[in-house]
């Protein structure tokens, strides 16, 4: 029998104490960092969703602009500028007509009484109007107005969208469209979002326009409690768990940017949101079981294999510095089983280190890949946002150059303001389009001679609501960037404005000793403290405020201005006494000698007949620019679709017929039916080099103009196309030596 002093603890059994006591740990950190990444990953999946209720809302304000600016091309029509109601009813029926998602054109007078409907006979009687409020409000803001999303009589929904108006006799009118809320369902329809996911755009009045899942049945309906609560609690942007019309419990995220106070919401069902964290709980947990048995098969193993001594620990301790798994023999000696203990732990441990370092190269793998590809859709997307914002731009400039070439006088001086925010609105849209470089500090300015003081005195004009006094000498000559130098001016107009300013004075002076123009806006706001001046510049720094945001803003203007005055090679600084005691913001730039004014516009240079083929599918565009074209004596046939543009060549262009006319096709790219890149293969490949090829589209970047080479195409003109720019693509020789324009 054996005596007490030689029983020792089973080796098996302390091997599987120490087995389950080393796994729980491991488990309970396991089961805790599962937890924390799928917060994260919540998280990240809620900034996506903002994200895209962010781009979503510029699309839709994009498709806003749209109907306001068909409005106001409407209203500029001679007869609504007469007052001629009658005349102009004719001119509304055709427009209407012509909007194919516009259920009619209305016009109301001043006091709110609808003059004429263009879905009714003029002088019918007109129903009462279904939405009111949005009507008084473009009356008394003197603005574009979005009204709210209401059914008619027909039970179709609609929403009106308004634009206040002013005939030669100072009568004051609203000019209404009633639009379908289809144009706002394909733009969300347009989003590549996961099938379980949900998308909504809510017009300012807490009511659905738009929705990707069941719109029939919701439409006009009013958001739910949890989503309007949200909305309350976190102000213009947020994201939160709430409930659907299905009664789905959500993860939602809304951005109510827009400049007619809707609102975009984007959901995920938060089961889906969830469910990484229950598969890696699952994962895990079976990953625990199948070790901790594999352990204990081990440790049971292991105590009937040690039966060696020094031998097998040297055996073991060789294994553990050669990465191979260890195995200790079995010993009753408990300072030797202690010891095989120790080398089967640093084993664990050294395998477990190289698992998760294996584990954190995949995930830094994937997450290059993710950069990849998210990298590659905002290149996509700005391609196409800056495609849908040129495209208005085009009838507008061609509109502008038609009026120039009739030149009437009592419009020069519209012309010209017009024709400065056009342009100005063209550099934006390029600039919005090269963001990298942007960020990078490689912003480009156009330097010219640029007399500051009239580029002042436009600015100022632009806005004649402001109470806004100016002093300035008749001439300040620098090298500058007319529509950045006017941003600048902006920007500081802007800022005063939103921080109390009821009276701001402008003061411009030349200090020919430093050799520098002071521009200087002084306003009477709020003021400054140290600490505000010390960091007023900063990019996104802002004055603490209410969360209410009643100024508004994101804190880039002043940082923008900033920067444009550095490119200039100037300063801009900001001084105030304190609060209450307003602002003062001196921008100083280096003066340039006199230089002589530049005409306001040069006569077309004549230009020889040419046969034109016009290919556009946006009408109003393709109008404009045939009316142009003819105007310079061309012969001009359009078509609008690739299909049309081939039988309307067969006949106006004859191949292997002689013409007493040049032959030149203007093809937009983004066609219906087939590319103009395939188009112009087509008309290459029947006329030969007798016949030039313009490239005339929304799209404008460098893959773009190569693509356009390849194609056949003589030159690349990017929307808007300005006068000289046709001018130029008629010209033969410029057309064969001058490369493509941007």
């Amino acid at each position: 029998m054996p005596s007490p002093r030689s029983r020792t603890l089973p080796l098996r059994h302390l091997l599987v104490l120490l087995t389950a006591i080393g796994l729980l740990p491991l488990a309970l950190l396991g089961i805790w960092s599962i937890h924390v990444a799928s917060e994260y990953r919540q998280r990240e999946q809620e900034r996506a969703l903002l994200d895209m209720a962010r781009a979503l809302s510029s699309a839709v304000d994009a498709e806003l602009d749209s109907s306001v600016a068909a409005l106001s091309t409407m209203a500029q029509s001679p007869a609504m500028v007469a007052g001629d109601v009658r005349a102009f009813y004719e001119v509304a029926s055709t427009q209407a007509r012509a909007q194919p998602e516009w259920l009619g054109v209305f016009l109301a007078d001043h006091e709110g009484k609808t003059v004429f409907r263009t879905n009714a006979p003029f002088g019918a009687e007109a129903p009462a109007l279904a939405d009111p409020d949005s009507l008084q409000q473009a009356l008394s803001l003197h603005r574009a107005v979005v009204g709210r999303i209401v059914r008619g009589k027909a039970g179709r929904a609609a929403v009106p969208v308004r634009i206040p108006v002013t005939d030669t006799h100072g009568h004051a009118f609203v000019l209404s469209a009633i639009v379908k809320p289809d144009r706002i369902l394909r733009v969300i329809e347009r989003q590549r979002a996961p099938a379980d996911s949900l998308i909504a755009v809510i017009d300012a009045s807490g009511h659905i326009v738009a929705r990707s899942k069941n719109q029939e049945r919701f439409v006009t309906q009013p958001i739910t409690p949890a989503l309007r609560e949200l909305i309350r609690k976190n102000g213009l942007e947020g994201a939160g768990a709430t409930l659907t019309k299905e009664g789905d419990l959500v993860a939602t995220a809304y951005s109510s940017m827009s400049r007619y106070g809707w609102t975009v919401v984007t959901n995920t069902p938060m089961a889906t949101l969830r469910a990484g964290f229950f598969e890696g709980i699952a994962v895990y947990a079976a990953g625990i079981a199948i070790s901790l048995a594999v352990c204990i098969a081990l440790a049971y193993w292991l105590s009937n294999r040690i039966v060696g001594a020094f031998n097998g620990l040297r055996r073991a301790a060789a294994a553990l510095g050669a990465g191979r798994p260890v195995s200790v023999p079995h010993a009753r000696i408990r300072e030797l089983g202690r010891m095989g203990r120790a080398l089967e732990a640093a084993g664990r441990q050294r395998a477990r280190r190289e698992q998760e370092r294996s584990t954190l190269l995949s995930s830094l793998e994937q997450a290059l890949d993710q950069a990849r590809e998210a990298g590659q859709a905002k290149d996509e997307f700005l391609a196409v946002l800056g495609h849908e914002l040129r495209n208005p731009l085009s009838p507008i400039v061609a509109s502008l150059d038609l009026m120039d070439m009739r030149d009437e006088p009592g419009a020069r001086r519209e012309r010209a303001i017009m024709r400065r925010q056009v342009t100005h609105l063209k550099r934006l849209v390029d600039d919005l389009l090269d963001v990298s470089r942007i960020a990078s500090g490689k912003l480009q300015l156009e330097l010219r001679p640029l007399n500051l003081a009239e580029t002042v005195r436009h600015a100022v004009a632009a806005l004649p609501g402001h109470a806004i006094t100016l002093a300035a000498p008749d001439a300040v000559w620098i090298l500058g960037d007319d529509s950045r130098l006017v941003q600048v001016l902006n920007n500081l107009l802007s800022n005063a404005a939103r921080f109390g300013s009821s009276a701001t004075h402008i003061e411009l002076a030349a200090d020919e000793a430093a050799g520098l123009a002071r521009l200087s806006v002084q306003d009477n706001g709020i003021g400054m403290d140290a600490g505000l001046l010390s960091r007023v510049f900063e990019p996104f720094y802002q004055a603490p405020q209410p969360l209410a945001r009643r100024t508004g803003g994101l804190g880039l203007g002043l940082a923008i201005v900033r920067k444009i005055v550095e490119l200039h090679g100037g300063s801009v600084n900001a001084a105030s006494e304190g609060p209450g005691h307003g602002s003062r913001f001196e921008v100083a730039l280096p003066l340039a000698a006199a230089h002589a004014q530049v005409p306001n516009a040069a006569p077309a240079a004549e230009q020889e007949p040419c046969a034109i083929l016009l290919v556009d599918d946006n009408e109003d565009a393709a109008a404009g620019t045939a009316s142009l074209l003819r105007q310079l004596g061309h012969t001009v046939e359009v078509a609008h679709t690739a299909a049309q543009a081939l039988a309307t060549a067969r006949s106006f262009l004859p191949a292997g017929l002689p013409t007493a006319l040049p032959r030149v096709a203007i093809l937009d790219i983004g066609l219906p039916d087939m590319d103009g890149y395939a188009l112009a293969l087509l008309l290459r490949r029947q006329y030969g080099a007798g016949l030039r090829l313009v490239a005339l589209s929304g799209y404008g970047q460098q893959a773009d103009l190569d693509r356009a080479v390849k194609a056949g195409f003589d030159l690349h003109l990017t929307k808007p196309a300005s006068l000289e720019d046709l001018l130029r693509a008629l010209a033969p020789t410029a057309a064969a030596s001058a490369p493509p324009a941007p």
